[in-house]
């Protein structure tokens, strides 16, 4: 089960990061994995607020837009500026970040281009982590301000074992000698979205060892 013990970090680190989901009603989670994105999200009445042009292209990006919600946050953390996620992805698509394949499918969050992407569009300094461990977090962000990092999407049940790990990006903000704190796009309700603790150990379960630094 969930471990409850306090994280031993400063905690104007999350406080002043504003937690935003992947999905504009963020309660849908449950119907997203049980429907899928796109036949869930077609329901969401909040749609318009992504930015999309209507709520097919809305079911279609929210999907994959775990990445932009991070963004999302660490934009509003910075400046106080809200970008629709929509409006992320499409722009982040310009230098590569997605891909839109010819059945449709959309591939991405892809790594590399999303560096210079935040770069020129919004002044953020990033680079590509790979090849670590969950242990590094800490050293990352003690020169980083936020880590979004590669996971399993199904850690928002930390009880369960994982059938794999990575797939799904959450916003790191905070780290301990044995606990971590992030900001999931994708959980299912409170406790499982804002401010999520786990032991280093649990988190690794479902860690790629793989993620996107965004420097101070």
């Amino acid at each position: 089960m969930r471990q409850r013990e306090r994280v031993v970090v400063d905690a104007r680190v999350t406080q002043r990061v504003p937690y935003f989901s992947q999905w504009e009603t963020p309660d849908m989670t449950l119907a997203v994995v049980a429907e899928g994105a796109q036949s869930a999200l077609l329901k969401d009445p909040l749609w318009a607020g992504s930015g999309a042009t209507n709520v097919e292209e809305y079911a279609r990006w929210a999907g994959n837009s775990c990445g932009m919600a991070c963004l999302k946050m660490i934009l509003a953390a910075r400046t106080g500026e809200i970008v629709p996620t929509v409006d992320l992805a499409l722009a982040c698509k310009e230098y590569g970040g997605y891909v839109e394949e010819p059945d449709g499918k959309i591939k991405g969050l892809i790594y590399a281009p999303f560096v210079p992407f935040v770069k020129d569009r919004f002044g953020l300094n990033a680079r590509v982590v790979t090849g670590i461990s969950v242990a590094d977090i800490g050293d990352i962000l003690a020169q980083s301000e936020f880590f979004i990092a590669s996971v399993h999407h199904s850690i928002r049940w930390p009880e369960t074992e994982p059938p794999g790990r990575g797939g799904h990006l959450v916003l790191v903000t905070a780290v301990s000698a044995n606990m971590i704190r992030f900001h999931n796009p994708s959980g299912h309700e409170t406790a499982t979205r804002e401010n999520v603790e786990l032991t280093l150990e649990t988190f690794d379960r479902f860690f790629a060892g793989r993620g996107i630094a965004i420097d101070r």
